[in-house]
C-alpha cells in the first residue's frame, strides 16, 4: 500500500525525471527500492495520464494548431502527423513483443545503472553532430523512433535518447526538442492502453495516487520548461555529468 507521504515523493520524483534527461522508470526503480513498496499498476496508469497532462499543457497551441491543420486538410500538419506515426513504429513493436523481458529486467539495479551510462554517453556526443540546424526528415523521426524504443529499459531516458538522436542527425535543437515530446503522446498511450489490459482490478490508495499525480503534473510542467530553456542555451549534454556519476554508483553497490 503506497502512502500519501510515498505517493508525493513518487509523483515528485516523475515528475522531474520524465521530462529531463535522466530517465524517470530508472528513478522510480529506485525510490521503490528505498521505500520497499511496489506501487499498484493503477498508479502507474494514473501517472501516465498525468503526464500527457504536462505535454497538453506546455504544447498546447503546437497541439491545437496540428489538430487546425489536420481538420483543414493542410499538407504540412498531415506529414507532420505521418513522421509522428512512423516514429512510433519501433517502440510499439518494442513494447509488444519484448514486454515480458522488459519486466523481468526492470527492477534490476544492474540493468538501471549500465542503462544510465548508456544514456551518459548518448547525452555526451549529442553536441557533436555532422551538421547543425536542419530540418527533421522523416529519416530523422524514424531513428529518433528507435532511440525511443530503447527508453523501455529502466535508465535509459526517453527525452535524453530521442533529443540526442535528433541532435546528433543536425536537426534543429527547438525542433527536435518539440517533435520528442509531441512523439511522447502516442508512446504513453500506448503504454497506458498496455497497462490497462493487466488491471485486474482497482487496488491502492487511491487518494494517495491522485494527489501523487496532482504532484507529478506540477513538477512536471516545471521541469520540462525547464529543459527547453536548457535545450535552447545548448547546455543539454550537462545531464551527462549526472547520469554517468550515478551509473557508476549504482553499479558498485550492484557488484558490491
Amino acid at each position: 500500500m503506497v502512502s500519501i507521504l510515498q505517493a508525493i515523493i513518487l509523483g515528485i520524483v516523475q515528475g522531474i525525471t520524465e521530462w529531463l534527461p535522466i530517465s524517470s522508470s530508472g528513478h522510480l526503480v529506485l525510490f521503490q527500492k528505498l521505500f520497499g513498496i511496489q506501487p499498484p499498476v493503477l498508479f502507474d496508469i494514473i501517472l501516465h495520464i498525468g503526464s500527457l497532462i504536462v505535454v497538453f499543457i506546455v504544447f498546447w497551441k503546437d497541439i491545437v494548431k496540428l489538430a487546425k491543420g489536420l481538420i483543414k486538410k493542410e499538407k504540412a500538419s498531415w506529414i507532420y502527423l505521418s513522421k509522428l506515426l512512423i516514429a512510433s513504429i519501433p517502440i510499439a513493436l518494442v513494447g509488444f513483443f519484448l514486454n515480458g523481458f522488459i519486466k523481468s529486467i526492470f527492477h534490476s539495479t544492474k540493468t538501471v545503472g549500465f542503462s544510465l551510462l548508456f544514456t551518459a554517453l548518448l547525452l555526451y556526443i549529442s553536441k557533436y553532430p555532422k551538421k547543425k540546424n536542419r530540418s527533421i526528415t522523416f529519416k530523422n523521426t524514424f531513428i529518433m523512433g528507435i532511440f525511443q524504443s530503447l527508453a523501455i529499459l529502466p535508465g535509459v531516458s526517453r527525452s535524453g535518447s530521442t533529443i540526442s538522436a535528433g541532435l546528433l542527425q543536425g536537426a534543429k535543437r527547438q525542433e527536435t526538442a518539440r517533435f520528442s515530446f509531441l512523439l511522447f503522446i502516442p508512446a504513453i498511450l500506448g503504454a497506458t492502453v498496455m497497462e490497462i489490459t493487466t488491471l485486474s482490478q482497482i487496488n491502492g490508495n487511491l487518494t494517495a495516487l491522485i494527489i501523487g499525480t496532482v504532484f507529478a503534473i506540477i513538477a512536471g510542467v516545471l521541469s520540462l520548461k525547464l529543459l527547453l530553456k536548457i535545450i535552447n542555451k545548448n547546455k543539454f549534454q550537462y545531464f551527462s555529468i549526472y547520469c554517468l556519476i550515478l551509473g557508476i554508483i549504482l553499479l558498485f553497490i550492484a557488484y558490491a
